[in-house]
């Protein structure tokens, strides 16, 4: 036993001192270091980039603490390097909530888009997606604006401060961005080819089933899919569609409650011939839970028709990527 020990401990500080989520074998959570929750990914230059938000709310505490964005990167979806973080602070313009965002590549440089709070000033208080750019995916990001993208009093049609959150940003085939983001309504809007200005009005999508929060659009063969979060405690439910405008013909859930965790926030990506689903639940054992949540991967499989097989979740994990 004490030999088994001794191994484990060293195993533990060489993972310390390389700044790897090492795994003998393939396991969920993928980072264990660290609390980690709405995963974001890309793909660059073969290798994954993982970006989430940093959970850092006390076991007892009932409501989420993020003060920071990690990001990490893999060649196998399966060993993680820690490759640095993003602060909230960069954003002179909030006041903190480092909540939901994503990352996309464009000619060469990387936005990411995040969720924050706007300081209560030009009667901007409220939830706000802000605009970060750099010339790596592991930074380091500057406030692309010096201000926000998105603004609280921008959408009134709901009476609440955290309907713009959850920003996702897809590039369409004809070279068009477009963002969507929202909580209670799915919005979405053009963006202008600089990728830090509007380039349309803001419009909400309608007949989503359930629209929580936290949009994700990807596209497979001639489909577009959009995800989000169902219900609460969340689900993950999909639409599809032949054009990134609509119309959205919903199909159902693709993700169950995950675990012991009231939130479901996904990111989709191919990788080496095979579909991920990227995701997070209250899964470290003690002290997890929906502030102290995980970031998971687990396999995403299409149907013959398009439409997508039900994901399942697993403490095993996706195997290395080859």
């Amino acid at each position: 036993m004490k030999a088994k020990q001794k191994i484990k401990n060293t195993f533990l500080i060489l993972t310390a001192i390389l700044g790897f989520s090492l795994h003998t074998s393939s396991q969920n959570p993928v980072i264990t270091e660290k609390y980690t929750a709405d995963p974001a990914a890309i793909v660059h230059n073969d290798t994954v980039y993982l970006y989430a938000g940093h959970d850092e709310a006390a076991h007892d505490f009932h409501f989420y603490n993020l003060n920071e964005w990690l990001i990490y990167s893999s060649t196998d979806m399966v060993n993680w390097r820690e490759e640095g973080n993003f602060p909230v602070t960069e954003f002179e313009w909030a006041r903190g909530d480092a909540w939901a965002a994503e990352v996309i590549e464009k000619d060469g440089k990387f936005y990411w888009y995040v969720t924050v709070h706007h300081k209560d000033v030009d009667g901007k208080a409220g939830k706000a997606i802000g605009v970060a750019v750099a010339d790596s995916p592991v930074g380091p990001f500057k406030d692309a604006i010096g201000a926000a993208l998105i603004t609280n009093n921008m959408t009134t049609d709901i009476d609440i401060d955290w309907d713009d959150i959850d920003p996702t940003v897809y590039i369409d085939d004809d070279g068009t961005p477009w963002l969507f983001w929202g909580n209670s309504k799915c919005y979405y809007a053009k963006l202008k080819d600089n990728m830090i200005e509007l380039d349309s009005p803001i419009m909400e999508i309608e007949g989503l089933s359930n629209f929580t929060e936290a949009p994700f659009i990807h596209k497979k063969g001639d489909y577009y899919y959009l995800t989000y979060a169902y219900e609460f405690p969340e689900k993950t439910a999909y639409a599809m569609s032949k054009s990134i405008e609509g119309p959205w013909e919903f199909k159902g859930i693709l993700n169950e409650i995950a675990g012991n965790c009231n939130t479901n926030h996904q990111a989709i990506l191919e990788y080496k011939g095979k579909d991920y689903f990227i995701y997070h639940n209250g899964g470290i054992p003690t002290q997890g839970g929906s502030f102290r949540r995980s970031v998971c991967i687990d396999y995403l499989h299409y149907n013959p028709d398009g439409t997508l097989k039900r994901v399942q979740m697993t403490s095993e994990g996706v195997k290395p990527a080859k």
